[in-house]
């Protein structure tokens, strides 16, 4: 019987076999070696196929889907996977040498967490940022953190497998903001262990991110909480700061919609913020 890695990275990509080679190159140099990589090609019309396989490694598995979006890809790699913990991978974004290493060295002396992520270098336009407090990274129960933005990046993320089993996978009928979604279910449920490390790194900046596609996110992050509401499974406290969440972003999402004479609009806003008032 063929032994199971104990990682698996998932690594979704399109058109961008540039960025590709280099995140493939530092999963390839890693200085933990039992794991496998799983590239899901979202429709690619690059030679990203072509890429993948020259490399000729057997950690490599290559799968090719028509394009559906991040949450899809990321999905079909969940299913493909064989390892106990699922790492992500952005295919524009790469692993430092000893990024499975150090995780693996943290799980087993933390065997009682199901949920991992690191903190994380950024360069924009090739430049290195300088941190910032709010790119600290949170640890514990942080759902209430998570409500305000995105403060677990994919890349950075290790999660036992069987815990999407209990949450559910990406959703995708997310076009962008899927990871916020994702990980608002998640830390509703599951305490988070930060390692303290810079891990993971991360590139900014480039014309092809997908929330670029998009300007007005805001509206994909009011679907996700009102989503998590609407389950019924938040305690007293988590659902009012949630409702408190939704409220603001409403809020401000229906001055704008008056500005631009979107009066229906603002109108379903209105009665999405009275609708979860309701059960307060």
């Amino acid at each position: 019987m063929e032994q199971k890695p104990f990682f698996s990275i998932i690594i979704p990509t399109y058109d961008r076999k540039d960025f590709l080679k280099i995140a493939l190159g530092s999963v390839l140099k890693q200085t933990f070696s039992d794991y496998e990589a799983i590239v899901v090609d979202d429709g690619s019309t690059d030679n990203t196929k072509e890429i993948v396989k020259a490399l000729k490694n057997k950690k490599l598995n290559y799968f090719y889907q028509k394009n559906k979006g991040p949450a899809a890809a990321r999905n079909k790699g969940i299913k493909k996977a064989n390892g106990k913990f699922i790492c992500f991978l952005d295919s524009d974004d790469r692993f430092c040498r000893e990024k499975l290493e150090i995780t693996h060295q943290y799980i087993k002396q933390y065997p009682n967490y199901k949920v991992f992520h690191t903190e994380e270098i950024w360069y924009r336009n090739g430049r290195l940022l300088s941190e910032k407090k709010y790119h600290k990274k949170p640890a514990g129960h942080v759902f209430t953190q998570a409500l305000k933005l995105c403060c677990i990046s994919p890349s950075t993320t290790v999660i036992k497998r069987s815990v999407f089993s209990k949450i559910g996978l990406f959703d995708s009928n997310l076009p962008v903001c899927e990871d916020y979604d994702l990980f608002l279910r998640l830390t509703s449920k599951y305490p988070v262990f930060l390692i303290p490390k810079h891990l993971t790194i991360k590139e900014g900046g480039h014309s092809d991110q997908q929330s670029k596609k998009y300007p007005s996110i805001d509206t994909f992050r009011i679907y996700a909480l009102e989503k998590i509401l609407k389950n019924g499974k938040l305690s007293n406290t988590d659902y009012l700061a949630t409702y408190r969440e939704l409220k603001q972003k409403c809020t401000i999402y229906i001055k704008g919609a008056i500005k631009r004479n979107k009066l229906k609009e603002a109108n379903e806003y209105r009665r999405l913020i009275a609708k979860y008032k309701k059960n307060l």
